[in-house]
């Protein structure tokens, strides 16, 4: 089975106004396992080091480490390293081809003589509204184009992949990651959590089930320009539950079905599940994080990176 290597580096440097007296963070920066995706080796560094530190799973199985800091400090650095495998993720086949997306529609809708499966229970957490997603009749109407009477699911979702990457512009400017998922709509203009987000939304908005996958993906350089360290980002692309299947990725942002160049670091309803850090500080003023993140398949590993060499060694010389 045909199988790639990555090593993904992910750099956050906090650089504070004003001294911080106590601090809590939450990280989401491991590697989630799954059936395509091996962690292979990971390295979580932090400075200063924090008074406590300990590792759990959220609700949605996504591991998290949690950091409090009793000391004062000025900064906060934190790099993750880690090595992953990816094989080529399984595809829908026979039924899960074929079911129209109402049938599934009308499975996930609660009825009191009924009980859910416990397939279909876990995807029902992820057919409601959620804190950045909502659910409204100008999504579904968007979606409709799509989602003709009678049509299977797995088409009609892979039809609506492709109208949002041909509807909407990719703008690093136009939103931030606060952005109401109505404002980045009707600017048909975003990043891949917006697009993602307004996938969701239109998936929720017919009836359906979707997740908000958080992680990476290898970018390629432009033709004849080499690879740079801290130079990629973190992704999102969507889950929708297809019964006898599974959960469907699907990345609106490219227009493809997440394979061998996406990874993946969790999921959760939206963005706000899936946040890579998150905390709460006394003190620190004003602040903005500087990140860098590079994703390098095992070929070139060796001709990118030097001994001990980071983007935020760079920053902080």
């Amino acid at each position: 089975m045909t199988f790639v290597r990555y090593h993904v580096r992910h750099e956050t440097l906090y650089r504070y106004d004003q001294v911080v007296g106590e601090s809590h963070h939450l990280l989401r920066l491991t590697p989630r396992p799954l059936p395509w995706q091996r962690n292979l080796e990971h390295h979580l560094a932090i400075d200063p080091d924090p008074s406590v530190r300990r590792s759990f799973l959220d609700s949605f199985g996504n591991r998290i480490t949690a950091i409090h800091f009793t000391e004062e400090h000025e900064y906060l650095e934190i790099i993750s390293e880690f090595w992953v495998e990816l094989r080529a993720h399984p595809k829908p086949a026979g039924e899960a081809l074929n079911v129209t997306w109402e049938a599934v529609r009308d499975a996930l809708r609660y009825r009191a003589d009924r009980p859910f499966t416990p397939e279909f229970l876990e995807a029902a957490a992820f057919r409601f509204v959620s804190p950045n997603v909502p659910i409204d009749s100008q999504y579904a109407a968007y979606a409709s184009a799509a989602f003709r009477p009678d049509r299977p699911l797995v088409e009609a979702a892979d039809d609506l992949m492709r109208m949002i990457h041909r509807d909407f512009s990719f703008d690093p400017t136009a939103t931030e990651t606060s952005t109401p998922v109505e404002q980045a709509f009707n600017a048909r203009r975003g990043v891949c959590q917006d697009f993602s987000q307004i996938m969701i939304a239109c998936l929720r908005s017919v009836g359906l089930a979707a997740r908000y996958i958080s992680g990476y993906i290898l970018t390629h350089p432009p033709a004849g320009k080499e690879r740079l360290v801290g130079a990629d980002a973190t992704h999102a692309w969507v889950a929708l539950f297809v019964p006898g299947f599974g959960w469907l990725e699907l990345d609106p942002t490219n227009a493809v079905r997440p394979d061998l160049e996406h990874i993946t670091l969790g999921w959760g309803r939206d963005f706000s599940d899936v946040t890579p850090l998150r905390g709460v500080l006394l003190g620190g003023g004003e602040h903005e994080p500087e990140i860098a993140v590079t994703v390098v398949p095992e070929a070139e590993f060796g001709s990118l990176y030097t001994e001990g060499d980071t983007f935020l060694e760079e920053l902080s010389s």
